[in-house]
């Protein structure tokens, strides 16, 4: 073992030190997790009981003797100028890169704060679901043609037959089974559709619903807050208005528009020269509804209204190409460095 402990002296007295990366690549040779030391170290088990305490001071003095001569040759380098204190010599010479966060999270984030604000809580359910929680306690009968409005992918488990949910107001009926009013939540998340991929449409997408029920709520209080919401997303001078729709879950229901933020309601290709575009839709909660969650509807009244995360994001950040959301080009996702 002695001879050993002289054979790795020598070789730390021979070891040409003159620069930076020698010197480091010195430091990892004789004392990095797999270097000399280390493997001199776990030799000393099989070194004799009555020889251990002497070899043991051996080693101790050899691992001075490198620290010694990495200390003596950093302080040549700052001598001569060329190596700074500051200079961590394990760190990577390639500058990490920044990252951001997702568009869609960064609009999704802002939609949640927006509604927060105004005494909305999160809501969050499974993205696989059953027929009752997706199509039937929402008013969608068996064979009923609202259904055909959603290509649903079907998912068999078992015996039983599942989907990816189509929509978030199966998160809706969740919280209306399992609470009581008054009850005001929004239920951010991923939906799916079997729909061809395409710059407006894709297979899955991002949706937020809010659902508020209550005694005496009305119309009114909905065009509200959709209202509040709109100015709050795109500014103060932001205006909606609300065309009669369909909902198998709401009545009556409503296509809500908000004013052109790209053309500032002037006309441009994007709102195809109307000056509006589609947000959302929305609508008071059909009786039939509240009743299949177990809220008595003529106690209660309430609202709900659904967005696609992607679209605001559209309106907001000009994005007019939905497959950029999900492509992971890393010249797309650049752009939002500086969003926080």
């Amino acid at each position: 073992m002695k001879d050993t402990i002289d054979q790795v002296r020598k070789q730390i007295n021979d070891f040409v030190i003159d620069s930076s990366l020698s010197l480091e690549a010195f430091r990892i040779q004789f004392l990095g997790s797999k270097g000399v030391m280390k493997e001199l170290y776990s030799l000393l088990k099989l070194v004799p009981n009555d020889e251990k305490r002497i070899i043991g001071l051996l080693l101790n003095d050899l691992r001075s003797e490198v620290e010694a001569k990495i200390e003596l040759e950093k302080q040549n380098f700052l001598q001569l100028g060329v190596l700074d204190k500051s200079i961590d010599l394990t760190k990577s010479g390639e500058d990490a890169a920044i990252g951001s966060h997702h568009p869609l999270t960064l609009v999704k984030r802002e939609i949640i704060s927006i509604f927060s604000r105004i005494g909305f809580t999160i809501s969050e359910g499974p993205e696989i679901e059953d027929d009752w929680h997706n199509f039937s306690a929402l008013n969608f009968p068996e064979e009923h043609p609202a259904r055909d409005m959603q290509d649903t992918f079907f998912i068999e488990k078992g015996e039983k037959e599942m989907a990816l949910r189509t929509h978030t107001s199966s998160v809706q009926v969740r919280v209306m089974e399992n609470s009581k009013p008054p009850i005001r939540t929004i239920s951010p998340g991923r939906v799916y559709r079997n729909e061809a991929i395409s710059a407006r449409a894709h297979c899955f997408f991002h949706q937020l619903e809010g659902l508020f029920i209550d005694k005496n709520v009305s119309f009114a209080d909905l065009k509200q807050t959709l209202l509040f919401f709109a100015r709050e997303m795109f500014g103060e001078k932001a205006q909606i208005r609300l065309r009669p729709s369909y909902f198998p879950f709401t009545e009556p229901s409503a296509e809500v528009d908000v004013s052109c933020t790209l053309c500032n309601s002037n006309g441009c290709n994007v709102c195809k020269y109307s000056g509006w575009l589609e947000i959302l839709g929305c609508g008071m909660v059909d009786p039939s509804v509240l009743e299949a969650s177990g809220i008595d509807s003529k106690i209660y009244s309430g609202f709900a209204f659904g967005m696609g995360i992607e679209r605001i994001a559209q309106l907001k950040y000009r994005v007019t190409d939905l497959r950029l959301y999900s492509e992971n080009d890393i010249r797309f996702l650049n752009q939002f460095k500086a969003v926080i």
